[in-house]
C-alpha cells in the first residue's frame, strides 16, 4: 500500500469516527470508538488507546490489545516524551528508546500523540504499537494526530461540564 493510499484509510478512519462520535457528547465512548477503529482498521497495530493525566499521572484509559501498564512512571519513556516534549513520537525500536517502559515485551515500535485541553494544555496521549519494528512513520504519525484533532476538537467546543479535565 502506497503513501496515498495510507493517508486514504485514515481520512476514512477520521471520517467514520466523527460520524459515531457525533451521536454522544461522551469521551469516554469517543475514546473507546477511536481505539476500536484504528486497532482494528490500520494493519500490523498490536496494542491501541489513551492514557490520561490524573492527577499528576498518565493513567490508563479505553485500549484495545493486550492488558496494559496501568499507571506509567512519571517522565519515563514514549508516552511521557510526547506529554513533556508536547509532540508526537514516532519510535522505530522501543527497545532502544531511553527509558521505554515495557507493557508488552513483544512490541517493537510505537507511535504517541499529545491531546490538548481548550486552553492547549496535554491532557493525555493516543498511543499506538506494533509487534513489528520500523512500522510506524510519518503517514502514521499524521494519521494519528488527525484523530486527536477530531476528538479534541468535540471536547474543546462541548457545551460546560462536558467533558472535565482530571
Amino acid at each position: 500500500m502506497n503513501d496515498q493510499q495510507r493517508i486514504d484509510r485514515y481520512r476514512r478512519i477520521a471520517d467514520q469516527l466523527g460520524e459515531l462520535i457525533a451521536k454522544t457528547d461522551d469521551p469516554a465512548a469517543h475514546r473507546a470508538t477511536a481505539a476500536a477503529l484504528l486497532h482494528h482498521k490500520v494493519p500490523g497495530v498490536s496494542w491501541t488507546g489513551f492514557y490520561l493525566l490524573k492527577h499528576g499521572e498518565l493513567v490508563v484509559d479505553a485500549y484495545q490489545g493486550p492488558v496494559a501498564c496501568l499507571v506509567l512512571e512519571r517522565h519515563v519513556g514514549v508516552c511521557w516524551a510526547a506529554i513533556d516534549q508536547d509532540a508526537t513520537q514516532i519510535v522505530d525500536d522501543v527497545h532502544a528508546f531511553p527509558g521505554h517502559i515495557p507493557c508488552d515485551d513483544r512490541s517493537r515500535s510505537e507511535v504517541v500523540v499529545p491531546i490538548h485541553d481548550a486552553e492547549g494544555r496535554p491532557i493525555g496521549v493516543l498511543d499506538v504499537d506494533s509487534h513489528r519494528e520500523s512500522h510506524f512513520d510519518d503517514v502514521d504519525g499524521e494519521g494519528c494526530r488527525l484523530i486527536v484533532e477530531i476528538l479534541e476538537e468535540m471536547w474543546n467546543t462541548a457545551s460546560p461540564g462536558t467533558y472535565q479535565r482530571t
